[in-house]
């Protein structure tokens, strides 16, 4: 398959929230995030959202019909230069058989988004080839604390050039970034290395407990000897982590390079526990293996290319987007 690499955005470009998996009212009134809509205006965009936006169900999403009319939408309308999802969630997807491929083809353009967008993500670039970010939500827009490191990282990636470097920030915070009633422990951030090395490859990954949906599907993609960027989020814990990437290794055996997000608080992991994770599985020990890395779902995260290609090394520590 041949890859589509989406236009960079450029100033005054429309960017269009929709909400693929969980509605943006999960986190609270419509209102109270149009912080984020300023913030990527004051950046020179132009901001519009889906027109099912503010649908919220029992289950915190929208009606299946619904999202999939705001995710064509969002792709047809030739004004829309990039899709920024709101958030994650736990049932994107069941939009995989509703999907018209064809137009996403037609269409390309920037799709970013986290945590169950992973689904989409994965779908995308398996149907189509269309390179895709892993990266901040909508609603990511509205913490101040790491702002800076997390705006401009995104702006690297999808408005920058095609090669970037990926870099740690300073500090990073476990908590509730998007209640800012909650107080903030900021704490000091650095990337560590499990196993030493050197890889090239194409990126894949995303949250690793979302990727266990995929496994089957039309939205499973095929990549040889990719290097992985998985991390899992706030409702799960260690146990789940060790199951499902032993899950992963199984779908993916002939993995060129492993880097890993930094895990939440809630997840409970160790150092000691990973190693004894990581320790289970003899093709961690020939490839260059790097955690506590700057994505997923602690605070501030970068933001980096889905099927892209990428440079991974640990000496010195280095990750250098090479097309995306």
């Amino acid at each position: 398959m041949n890859k589509i690499f989406p236009e960079k955005l450029k100033q005054t470009d429309e960017i269009r929230v929709i909400s693929p998996s969980s509605s943006l009212l999960r986190t609270g009134p419509f209102d109270e995030k149009l912080k984020a809509k300023k913030r990527l205006e004051s950046l020179g965009f132009k901001v519009t959202f889906g027109d099912h936006i503010l649908e919220n169900d029992l289950l915190t999403s929208s009606s299946i019909p619904s999202r999939i009319a705001d995710f064509h939408a969002a792709f047809l309308d030739k004004n829309v230069k990039a899709i920024l999802c709101t958030i994650g969630g736990f049932d994107a997807n069941e939009l995989l058989p509703y999907i018209d491929w064809e137009i996403i083809r037609k269409n390309p353009k920037i799709f970013c988004g986290f945590s169950d967008i992973t689904v989409l993500h994965h779908a995308i670039f398996a149907n189509t080839g269309l390179v895709t970010y892993y990266g901040p939500g909508y609603i990511a827009f509205l913490m101040d604390e790491g702002q800076d490191f997390q705006t401009a990282e995104w702006l690297k990636a999808v408005a920058g050039q095609t090669s970037y470097e990926l870099i740690a920030s300073d500090f990073y915070t476990s908590d509730a970034w998007y209640d800012p009633t909650q107080s903030r422990h900021l704490l000091p951030a650095s990337w560590k290395v499990y196993n030493s090395g050197y890889a090239r490859g194409t990126i894949l990954g995303g949250n690793l407990n979302t990727l266990m949906l995929v496994t089957g599907t039309n939205a499973q993609v095929k990549a040889k000897c990719p290097i992985a960027f998985l991390e899992n989020a706030e409702q799960e814990d260690f146990y789940d982590w060790d199951r499902e990437l032993a899950h992963f290794l199984q779908v993916y055996p002939d993995i060129s390079g492993l880097v890993i997000g930094r895990f939440p608080k809630e997840e409970q992991m160790t150092p000691e526990i990973l190693h004894f994770i990581l320790d289970k599985h003899p093709i961690l020990k020939k490839i260059p293996v790097i955690y506590d890395v700057d994505f997923g779902h602690t605070q501030p995260i970068f933001t980096f290319p889905l099927g892209g290609e990428v440079e991974v090394s640990t000496d010195p520590l280095k990750i250098q987007v090479l097309n995306g």
